[in-house]
């Protein structure tokens, strides 16, 4: 029994060498939550919630690695690191390790206990690692595994608990050859560490019971944390003698050089051989913090706040540094909006019913200039001069004038924010009102979109007036919805897209789509199954018009378009939405069959970005018939499969995901056409032999004619462009890589009136 245990509970080192994406992907991530701090190479490591960042201690310098950089964007729980061997080893909540190397720019991913299928998945979590004589012991959710730091592979698991059952190891520990355990509910375990059969969970001896912090060897003593936050010395002689009890919950327990640090939520202390308290902080006079995690190192605190980064203070002292990276405020972005060289981040939430409960409290972010203006929750009043915002849920750049943005809150109404100054518009200052005085109902406003004379129309859920015109002029215009829903009884109106005739479409839950006329003041409507629309399902996601001003329909199962709208309000019409039918491997399928779409951008090439709520995000031509590009969290740096929002910088190309996880940017290529051939350039130019991508030619007019010769006139690419540019493969009409030389690039618009000539240079 116990030789087959052994061999099912080995674990074979297996591992991945990280990508990285530096050269054309952004990450714009948070870094206010820190879960581990550690030490080494002069450096201070500091894991925050999905990244990592070092301080320097001898320049100050803060460098930022995340999956940018090739980290997997998953939740860290742990980490440490090895002065010994020079790595620094994440550890992550769903058993993922990842091993960083001193001046290695590649990311190790050992996979062994992600992959395991006889460990269940909430038993995974990595909670503590413990170095001993080479060896990396791996506290668990469901054991102990030993990882040779040497060989970079892993050696035997232990399964500890009662007759090998599997247990959550807090914290291990070495002294005197004998290997501590603490667990949350099965005591204290130990056994002789040199043991060839530590698999065998007899060889473990239950020392004493309950349920347990951490262990630590401090010199020759060994110390532990229950879980009521009180600190045992174990002794051979004396048994557990209690030595402190803290009236907070720890959250960090630790030894490094011989200093044993206890961490509470909002105390940190010190201790050396004897527990002699060498030095501690219980409060931090004007600042507020809450913390996680903590470390002493060369007389120095350094505390890891929840919400304000890593603060640095030395013994004895209140004088606080932050060290903390830019960033937005939180790795939870739910609605962004980009204009040129700015993007505005909102962090609300609503469930797949639009529920806001419990309330989302969370401030705003504005990246502008390369650097972030954080907005808390608490300093909206302050700052903006307006109070109590929560859930805010959409985000909307005026396009006529970048300084000027709305922000809907799903519950207090439409925030307006232009410049330094701000106002919300709820039931006192416009004819919005709260359906039924309901309090807890609210202003729910969601999705908006600006008409091209630049009125805002935005909608409001639960009432009869629900569709809502804002004027240039500070007017409002409700619009009664009533003759077209029940509107009481939807859960909640969703999107916003005008179309160039100034047709207003707006998406719901359960009614499919509407539309408006505002010129006759007619409604309709389209839902689900063939004659009755043809939409996958009523419940709307997204909504876009493309440059052709068709209509594309993100729905919770699938994407539809409407190719025409200029009969969807004639009477006797059936109006029909078109799914698109692509070949895969010669079988005809519908795009994005079944798939929660949570948003469609429109790019200046005229293609489409789709984003899904599972699998990543997709890069359409303008047809749909073509995907040009996937993006997934395995093959690119989203941190995650959930996509949430999508914004287009049109002036640069750049198109940022808003991921559950996080947010992050994209260097695309394709920008809005320009007026004029003034700014016309090519890059990368030269194009060097090392270089294997697409050249893009960009300060496009739309719908230039492109040609491409080389230096004595021969032909080797044409198009018209879509947007404000094109790319060229560097081939002859895809047939062959040109040679080396100086090719012209002839560009005429589409009247003829203008004309342009560039040079790429080509070095094979």
């Amino acid at each position: 029994m116990k030789q087959l245990l052994a061999g099912l509970l080995f674990l074979q080192a297996f591992f991945l060498q990280a990508q990285n994406y530096e050269n054309s992907w952004t990450g714009y991530f948070s870094y206010v939550s820190i879960k581990s701090i550690s030490e080494g190479n002069d450096k201070i490591y500091a894991a925050a919630e999905n990244a990592v960042f070092t301080y320097d201690l001898s320049t100050q310098e803060i460098e930022t690695i995340s999956s940018i950089n090739g980290l997997s964007g998953n939740s860290i729980s742990t980490a440490y690191y090895s002065e010994t061997f020079g790595l620094y080893i994440i550890g992550y909540e769903d058993g993922l390790i990842e091993i960083i190397v001193d001046g290695d720019e590649n990311i190790v991913k050992v996979i062994d206990i992600l992959d395991k299928q006889t460990i269940p998945p909430d038993n995974k979590i990595i909670n503590h690692f413990y170095e001993y004589n080479g060896n990396l012991y791996i506290s668990t959710g469901f054991g102990i595994s030993v990882y040779d730091l040497g060989a970079l592979e892993f050696g035997d698991t232990y399964f500890i608990g009662d007759f090998g059952s599997q247990i959550n190891i807090t914290q291990t520990t070495v002294l005197n050859e004998t290997i501590y355990a603490s667990t949350s509910g099965n005591g204290i375990r130990s056994a002789i560490v040199t043991n060839n059969n530590l698999i065998d969970y007899e060889q473990w001896t239950t020392i004493i019971g309950g349920g347990f912090v951490g262990i630590q060897a401090l010199g020759t003593e060994l110390y532990t944390a229950r879980n009521d936050n009180v600190i045992f010395n174990i002794t051979e002689t004396n048994g557990f003698i209690q030595v402190a009890n803290y009236a907070s919950t720890i959250v960090d327990f630790g030894v490094t050089d011989s200093i044993l640090t206890i961490t509470t939520k909002n105390t940190i202390h010190s201790y050396i051989e004897g527990f002699e308290l060498q030095s501690e902080i219980t409060s931090l006079p004007n600042f507020e913090y809450q913390l996680q995690s903590g470390y002493s190192f060369n007389n120095v605190f350094y505390l890891g706040t929840i919400e304000t980064g890593m603060l640095a203070i030395p013994y004895s002292s209140h004088e606080v540094v932050q060290v903390l990276p830019d960033g937005p405020l939180f790795n939870k972005p739910f609605a962004i909006d980009a204009s040129p060289n700015q993007i505005w981040v909102a962090y609300g939430d609503v469930d797949l019913t639009f529920n806001p409960f419990p309330l989302t409290k969370k401030g705003i972010s504005n990246y502008k200039n390369n650097s972030w203006n954080n907005i808390k929750y608490d300093s909206l009043i302050d700052i903006l001069g307006v109070s109590d915002v929560n859930d805010i849920v959409y985000v909307n750049i005026n396009p006529n004038n970048p300084s000027e943005v709305y922000m809907s809150s799903y519950q207090k109404g439409l925030l307006k924010i232009k410049g330094t100054t701000s106002i919300l518009f709820n039931e006192t200052n416009s004819p919005m009102d709260i359906p039924g005085g309901n309090e807890d109902l609210g202003i729910r406003i969601y999705g908006s979109d600006f008409d091209r004379e630049g009125s805002l129309w935005f909608l409001q859920s639960r009432t009869n007036e629900g569709l809502i015109k804002l004027t240039q002029e500070g007017q409002f215009q409700l619009i009664d919805i009533s003759s077209i829903i029940e509107a009481e009884e939807e859960l909640a109106l969703s999107k916003v897209a005008i179309s160039r005739e100034g047709y207003v479409f707006f998406g719901a839950v359960t009614n499919g789509l509407i539309g408006y006329n505002p010129t006759t003041n007619e409604f309709n409507k389209i839902a689900e199954e063939v004659g009755n629309g043809n939409l996958p399902s009523t419940d709307i996601k997204a909504l876009a018009f493309d440059n052709q001003n068709r209509l594309w329909i993100g729905t919770r199962k699938g994407l539809r378009v409407l190719y025409s709208i200029g009969n969807f309000f004639e009477d006797g019409e059936d109006i029909e939405a078109e799914q698109i039918i692509i070949l895969e491997d010669g079988v005809p399928q519908e795009l994005l069959f079944l798939q929660s779409i949570s948003d469609i951008e429109v790019d200046g090439s005229n293609n489409k970005w789709v984003s899904t709520a599972t699998a990543g995000v997709f890069y359409f031509s303008s047809n749909g018939q073509e995907t040009l590009l996937k993006f997934t969290k395995d093959n690119s740096p989203l941190p995650s499969d959930n996509i949430i929002d999508i914004a287009i910088d049109h002036s640069t190309g750049v198109v940022y995901f808003a991921t559950a996880n996080g947010l992050v940017a994209y260097k695309g290529s394709s920008t809005a056409p320009q007026d004029d051939l003034e700014n016309v350039f090519a890059y990368p130019n030269p194009v060097r032999p090392e270089f294997f991508g697409n050249v893009t030619i960009d300060g496009l007019t739309a719908k230039a004619n492109v040609k491409i010769t080389d230096i004595t006139g021969n032909l080797v690419f044409e198009t018209t462009s879509e947007g404000g540019s094109v790319q060229w493969d560097t081939t002859a009409f895809g047939k062959y890589r040109v040679a080396s030389g100086v090719y012209l690039v002839l560009i005429t618009t589409d009247d003829n009136l203008l004309t342009k000539v560039a040079k790429i240079m080509i070095i094979r």
